[in-house]
């Protein structure tokens, strides 16, 4: 019986709100895709943006760390450096993922 008077004010609670929300229209458009176009465009747009944004962030780690990063790794074939390269470019794209989502 206890559960129940506990539980009673959450549910009017949710499901107040639930119809609250059903009933508002967003008035100012929104830049989500409308059409199949747009929406590959969208992508197309974002992942350009990505890419050139984990290439930055790879750039910027590399001039933070002594020596050359690169040149460690193509010409050295250094599996160490090319390990801490690829854990910095995965960070920085779900980075840059979690910015683009919102």
């Amino acid at each position: 019986m206890k559960k129940t008077l506990l539980l009673t004010p959450v549910f009017l609670l949710a499901t107040s709100t639930l119809l609250v929300a059903a009933d508002t229209v967003p008035t100012t458009p929104t830049w989500h895709a409308q059409t199949l176009l747009s929406a590959i465009s969208n992508v197309l747009i974002f992942a350009a943006i990505g890419i050139v944004a984990a290439i930055i962030g790879f750039k910027v780690f590399d001039k933070c760390t002594p020596g050359h990063l690169e040149k460690e790794i193509v010409e050295n074939k250094n599996v160490a450096a090319a390990i801490i390269a690829a854990a910095v470019i995965l960070g920085v794209c779900i980075i840059i993922a979690a910015s683009i989502m919102g």
